[in-house]
């Protein structure tokens, strides 16, 4: 008989931007313990690592059980993937529109390698429930966003580890509305404002600006999607 949620533990992949804490907090709803894993790539916006302890922290003192529920915070490093990248996450590059529809800030097999490392851990830590922030509703037609990608791995994943991992991503067909709403109905106005405050979304790592949906240059793609989906969230509060 498989464990219910309630009694298992889940490896979140945590950025330190809006989504990825949303994630933290769906996962800390539902498992007993929840461990969280980032990633330094050589990104541009590495500020987003940072913001990692004030949402965990904030988190904390939101609600006593998800203080006790939360366990260790890992950070791989992974230089090699912004070596053979050229991308403008990775470069310091104009954002722009690349070859095949796609835009400059694609950092190939990103979520793919990611995914997998997370999974090399979580084996190593007993751990088989995995969550993501990827999405395909709100995003920028990354591939490997794809619901049909992410199904698609679980299944290399469980047979090239002989493990039974489950891939959660909660936000895949939610748009960023919904998912300023989410974090409502999971720890209210405190929870909304947390991720608003202190976690980052802009490509370019800018914390200066501060607009009604939080820190960010206000111009990249993520500023624009975030911006968005805030106006629609309190479009639908009212």
């Amino acid at each position: 008989m498989i464990d219910e949620p309630a009694s298992r533990t889940a490896l979140v992949l945590f950025s330190g931007g809006q989504d990825s804490a949303t994630c933290l907090a769906w996962a800390l709803q539902r498992f007993a313990r929840v461990e969280t894993l980032g990633f330094d790539y050589g990104q541009r916006h590495a500020i987003e690592l940072d913001c990692r302890d004030k949402l965990l922290a904030g988190l904390k003192s939101l609600r006593p059980d998800w203080a006790d529920k939360l366990g260790e915070s890992h950070t791989l490093a992974i230089p090699t993937l912004a070596e053979i990248s050229d991308t403008a996450l990775t470069r310091n590059v104009a954002i722009e529109m690349g070859e095949g529809g796609l835009p400059n800030t694609f950092v190939p097999g990103r979520n793919l390698v990611f995914l997998t490392f997370a999974a090399a851990l979580a084996y190593r830590r007993g751990v088989t429930d995995i969550v993501g922030g990827m999405c395909e509703t709100d995003y920028s037609g990354y591939p490997d966003c794809r619901d049909e990608t992410i199904r698609a791995l679980q299944i290399a994943l469980n047979l090239g580890m002989t493990r039974q991992f489950e891939l959660h991503t909660p936000l895949m067909r939610l748009d960023k509305g919904a998912t300023w709403t989410l974090a409502y109905e999971l720890g209210g106005a405190e929870l909304v404002d947390l991720i608003r405050e202190h976690s980052h979304t802009c490509y370019l790592g800018e914390r200066g600006a501060r607009h009604e949906w939080g820190y960010g240059c206000g111009d990249c793609p993520a500023c624009g999607l975030r911006a968005k989906g805030w106006r629609e969230y309190v479009a639908r509060s009212v």
